[in-house]
């Protein structure tokens, strides 16, 4: 008989225990108007018992813990896929020399980097080349500048080569002459060897 009424005892404060608001179990709030003499400045007590062989029927009442979502692939070390991925050349230029009294110069050449392709060449040399030049700020400014107007340049002839380059370098336009008209531009064509060939 004390046993079935421990048991029911069981039950029924477990049925409590879950019906109850967390915030009904820690103390009520109360919203309205609180007379002077209602006020308590102690602990509200708990309908759940904490201790004594009843404890145990108290439920949990945290949180339960929720599935950690799987990384994006770019966040996992995946390759990128779509536009703008990893392996989207960046790198893609035609390179047309002309005059260069060398053998093998004069032609049409595509240039492709990362990773190296196309018909030029010296591709691998070629693609060292813009590589080393677009690791530093200047490099990425003045390789394919033209030289500025006005600039005073030494009358050294340096041959009837010329030389159109035009595509992407690095995701950069790029559309720019050269010759070796001049001090200025002798020195601008050798800059971009193995790019252009070297004629010296």
């Amino acid at each position: 008989m004390l046993r079935r009424l421990a048991l029911t005892a069981v039950v029924s404060l477990a049925a409590l225990a879950t019906a109850v608001p967390v915030s009904t179990a820690s103390g009520p709030v109360s919203s309205g108007p609180v007379s002077s003499g209602s006020v308590s400045s102690g602990p509200v007590p708990s309908a759940v018992p904490t201790t004594g062989p009843f404890a145990a029927a108290r439920p949990s009442l945290g949180p339960l813990p929720l599935p950690v979502p799987p990384l994006p692939g770019f966040l996992e070390g995946g390759e990128g896929k779509g536009t703008g991925g990893a392996n989207e050349v960046l790198t893609r230029l035609t390179v047309s020399v002309e005059n260069t009294g060398v053998a093998g110069a004069d032609g049409t050449f595509e240039l492709e980097c990362g990773p190296t392709g196309g018909s030029h060449p010296q591709g691998q040399a070629a693609c060292d080349r813009l590589a080393e030049a677009g690791a530093t700020r200047a490099g990425r400014q003045e390789l394919f500048r033209p030289t500025p107007e006005g600039t005073m340049c030494t009358m050294i002839h340096g041959g009837d080569a010329t030389a159109r380059i035009v595509g992407t370098w690095e995701g950069r336009a790029v559309d720019t002459t050269a010759s070796r008209r001049d001090g200025c531009e002798i020195a601008r064509w050798n800059s971009l060897v193995p790019v252009l060939p070297d004629v010296r």
